[in-house]
């Protein structure tokens, strides 16, 4: 991990995130925002906005896609967090197991690294309702690359 993370609180970074102008597309499609984040822990609490007129299946829910977008979005900001805002995080493999069907408005997310690897780091993603029920989680592992090493 990057020593660059030391020289910004945590605080600090979670207001670099909230006012970011950038926002990539898929995160804006998932109504991605950042609630917290613990550079020590390698933690961010995240919140989506699951819209009724976009991420529904036909049961009314949110569609299962989605939630894995979500999960993957959770632990590949805790993996830039992680490295100090130095990296990207492309997924090589994620596992995800549903427990109850999310419905549309706001879920919260939570994504972790659990161990930080030389070339490879696993992580891990859970989604709640809004009463806090686990909805759906995650494992993954990663290959963070330096930001100006990835090719796109």
């Amino acid at each position: 991990m990057a020593e660059a993370a030391a020289l910004m609180t945590d605080e600090a970074l979670l207001a670099r995130f909230q006012l970011s102008k950038n926002q990539p597309s898929g995160s804006r499609t998932l109504g991605f925002r950042m609630l917290s984040v613990n550079q020590a822990a390698m933690t961010v609490e995240v919140e989506f906005e699951a819209r009724a007129d976009l991420l529904l299946n036909p049961l009314n829910q949110v569609q299962g896609g989605f939630l894995c977008a979500m999960l993957d979005e959770c632990m590949s900001v805790a993996c830039v967090v992680a490295s100090g805002m130095t990296a990207a995080a492309p997924t090589l493999e994620m596992k995800t197991s549903f427990l109850r069907p999310a419905l549309p408005g706001k879920l919260r997310g939570v994504g972790v690294v659990a161990k930080w690897g030389r070339r490879i780091a696993f992580t891990e993603g859970a989604l709640y309702d809004p009463e806090g029920r686990l909805l759906a989680k995650a494992t993954g592992t990663v290959m963070p690359m330096p930001f100006k090493d990835y090719k796109r």
